[in-house]
């Protein structure tokens, strides 16, 4: 960080000097011999984009283009220089100053030669490349050998000079390098090193490398083409026209690549707001210069008011193009900015008019479309595991190839789907674009975690009306059974022993009656008594209230018609359970033991108690066909299970084994700690 701002400090000031003393010179002190075309609209549009890239970025890239463009204002300040003090030419210092010009000269084609061919990381991927790379600079260090040995002064190309200026300076046993050298300074193929390494990568190297250098490999060829017109080819106002838009094009290119693809080493956060910036300073620089520049090379024929009206007239008719292109910036990087706007604003009413998800989705949907300018959007809900379904729930184009856009749908840690873009329209996604497309997700993902809510609390509405009727049911026919019992069996026998009663009484008045008599009647009695508590011992067995769960268990389990294990530790064996819980707990293993016994043709079943964080555990497990499997899901057995479990907000599993056999799991909440059997 230190180098970037040291170097950038010693940059910026030799440059704006160069520039200031340039457009002074041939703006004011010497008006009638003007050049302010090359400064003004070839070498200040460079130097503000590099300064300004040196303030964002310190990659080589960024060295490079601040180090050429500061080369190239002072290679103008020179020549500015040397054209106005044609008298200290001759003077034994003036070769010194020659040099600066010729640096400049030399240290502005290899630094935008090198940014072209390492463009946009600053590095290139080959060995060779980087080898020809460092090649370029070769110009640099072999400039200032030309002092020592060529006797004459080698001056800048668009200098008009003598080439037979004596150079004092020179050594004569040194002269002999002069053509040597003097070819690496002007002849050296800088160029064609740093275009061949362009081209080679961006021909040749693998589909990110060639998408990221595409742009730039094309506005450099124009800058080649333009500049090789412009040197051997007839002066003419188009080739000079051509040289001024491919070097302005050549900060547009970077930009480009900057927005892009992170060229210059700048974050992704940073790139639309860095892009932007950076091309509104742009666009300000030229627009400024468009105004202005007419009024400063027709000086000579203007009056002062006339160069002001031309100024002011031009600077009023450039406004709309200027608005145009910071417009068009604008729509670039951050998207169309209305059209968004409408998405946002029209998200909320679409979405508050949904009741159910799939409406819902596909409303999303069309006003993602809409407002990113997308060829489809399809939506994807996620399922019970958390994972996206397999077919879109919302759905708006025509589908065609992969998406290139995709956000998550995230609310609360949980991901509840997956909104997926196609290519847009017109151009590519920008990065605000995609930041809005994130904006629209967590506003939809709110949406869609309530109208889920709500869907699932109207299903387990439906689901605890359904269970209460069949609870109802459920105790109606348990009446039902309760009354035919009595009424069939202990109602009869109860009739049958009242008459028994009443013949006695009368044969006990006439003497009749036996001790026989008597017993038989004990033992009608006796048996009634007997089928009382077989019906309450249905109803509620004794053993459980008296003894626990396990006891009450295994109790029934002695009656069991195949062999039954009951398997619990000392410590749920010692425990008493909430009411509730031990008579659903109870209910539960009957109902699931009945089912076995009807339906599993099993011949081995077990029954598992466990006690674990504050919930009863209970596993009935058999080796048959499968519990339930005869029953539909609505009704039977495990139909009245869950609708027991459920009622104590407990949870039910039914799970086969392989290749035969079923389990049956039950948890049950303990709402208040248990205590021992006294």
């Amino acid at each position: 960080m230190l180098r970037r701002w040291g170097l950038l400090a010693t940059l910026a000031p030799i440059g704006a000097a160069s520039l200031i003393y340039v457009v002074i010179i041939r703006g004011f002190v010497a008006p009638g011999n003007h050049g302010l075309s090359w400064p003004l609209l070839g070498v200040l549009p460079m130097f503000v984009f590099g300064m300004w890239l040196m303030t964002v970025s310190s990659s080589r890239s960024a060295i490079f283009v601040a180090t050429a463009v500061t080369g190239m204002a002072v290679s103008s300040a020179y020549e500015v220089f040397a054209g106005q003090n044609f008298g200290l030419i001759g003077q034994p210092w003036f070769p010194l100053v020659n040099l600066i010009g010729l640096m400049g000269d030399a240290v502005a084609g290899a630094g935008l030669v090198s940014m072209f061919a390492t463009f946009p990381t600053g590095v290139p991927e080959r060995r060779w490349q980087r080898v020809a790379v460092g090649l370029l600079w070769v110009p640099v260090v072999v400039t200032p050998l030309s002092l020592l040995t060529n006797p004459h002064l080698l001056v800048p190309q668009f200098l008009d000079i003598s080439d037979a200026t004596p150079n004092p300076l020179a050594l004569p046993w040194l002269v002999g390098a002069a053509p040597a050298v003097d070819w690496v300074v002007f002849q050296w193929p800088s160029v064609w090193f740093g275009v061949g390494v362009l081209l080679s990568r961006a021909l040749f190297g693998d589909e990110g490398v060639r998408a990221r250098t595409r742009v730039m490999t094309w506005v450099v060829l124009a800058t080649v083409l333009s500049y090789g017109m412009f040197l051997y080819g007839p002066p003419n106002a188009f080739t000079t026209a051509a040289v001024f838009v491919s070097l302005i094009a050549i900060p547009l290119a970077a930009i480009h690549g900057i927005l892009r693809y992170g060229a210059f080493d700048i974050p992704a956060v940073d790139r639309g707001r860095l892009a932007a910036r950076s091309s509104s300073l742009l666009i300000v620089v030229l627009y400024g210069l468009a105004a202005a520049t007419p009024a400063v090379l027709f000086a000579d024929g203007l009056t002062p008011i006339g160069a002001v009206l031309l100024t002011t007239l031009l600077a009023v008719c450039l406004l709309p193009v200027r608005g145009w292109l910071q417009r068009w910036i604008q729509r670039a990087v951050f998207g169309d900015r209305d059209r968004q706007l409408m998405l946002l604003s029209e998200l909320g009413s679409r979405l508050e008019q949904s009741v159910e998800p799939g409406e819902l989705m596909s409303r999303l949907a069309a006003a993602v479309r809409d407002g990113l300018d997308a060829s489809w959007v399809r939506i994807f809900l996620a399922g019970p595991d958390g994972r996206s379904v397999a077919s879109p729930t919302g759905v708006a184009g025509d589908v065609k190839g992969e998406a290139v856009a995709s956000c998550d749908l995230d609310r609360a840690n949980e991901t509840l789907g997956r909104i997926e873009l196609g290519p847009r329209r017109r151009g590519d996604y920008s990065d605000g674009e995609r930041a809005l497309l994130g904006t629209v997700a967590g506003q939809a993902a709110a949406s869609v975690a309530n109208v889920r809510l709500s869907a699932q609390l109207a299903e387990q509405l439906d689901e605890l009306s359904a269970s209460r009727e069949r609870l109802v049911a459920a105790q109606d026919d348990e009446r039902k059974r309760l009354e035919r019992d009595l009424h069939d069996g202990i109602q009869q026998n109860v009739v049958a022993q009242i008459a028994g009663l009443r013949l006695a009484r009368n044969r006990l008045q006439r003497g009749e009656l036996t001790a026989d008599e008597l017993a038989g009647l004990q033992d009608q009695a006796r048996e009634t008594l007997t089928d009382l508590r077989e019906l309450a011992h249905g109803i509620h067995p004794p053993v459980l209230s008296d003894n626990g769960l396990v006891a009450a268990i295994e109790s029934s389990a002695v009656r069991f018609p195949i062999p039954l294990t009951v398997e619990a530790d000392d410590t749920v064996r010692a425990e008493r359970f909430p009411e509730e819980v031990e008579t659903t707990a109870y209910y539960v293993v009957r109902e699931a033991l009945a089912n076995t016994a009807k339906h599993a043709n099993a011949t081995f079943a077990s029954v598992g108690l466990a006690r674990k964080d504050g919930h009863l555990q209970i596993a009935i497990t058999d080796d048959g066909c499968g519990i339930g499997t005869l029953a539909p899901a609505s009704s039977g057995g495990l139909a009245n299970i869950r609708d027991r479990v459920a009622a104590l907000r407990g949870s039910l599993n039914v799970s086969g084994h392989d290749p035969t056999g079923t389990t049956v799991l039950v948890d049950l909440p303990i709402e208040r700690e248990g205590h021992h059997v006294g």
